[in-house]
């Protein structure tokens, strides 16, 4: 059984991922350059998959994804996240890991692993 996040659209949980942020004093480009960072995506091609709906496996499936991104390790929503089996959820979970790490006010070198 597939879980239901991976036919969800992209934009219809940005916005949550920009509310978070903004709610923490952080903004938008920085949530946008935290998606570019993960995904190797454009900021058009970001903005491309968000007008066309696209879902959470096709963004990832499409996207180049960054090797860096295994660098990322902790816990979100009580899973750490080095330790999904599930590859599409692992990434998934990546972009949720360095939201967070956005809004608990880490600098951005940092997020990005730099």
């Amino acid at each position: 059984m597939t879980h239901r996040i991976y036919a969800t659209a992209v934009s219809s949980v940005y916005p949550l991922y920009v509310t978070k942020a903004e709610r923490k004093g952080r903004t938008r480009a920085e949530v946008d350059e935290i998606i570019l960072w993960l995904t190797g995506f454009s900021p058009e091609q970001l903005q491309g998959h968000l007008d066309q709906g696209t879902d959470f496996q096709t963004f990832f499936a499409q996207a180049p994804m960054n090797p860096a991104r295994a660098q990322i390790t902790g816990v979100v929503c009580g899973v750490r996240v080095e330790e999904v089996a599930d590859p599409l959820m692992r990434e998934i979970r990546y972009l949720d890991k360095l939201i967070d790490e956005l809004a608990k006010g880490k600098p951005m070198a940092k997020i990005l692993r730099a």
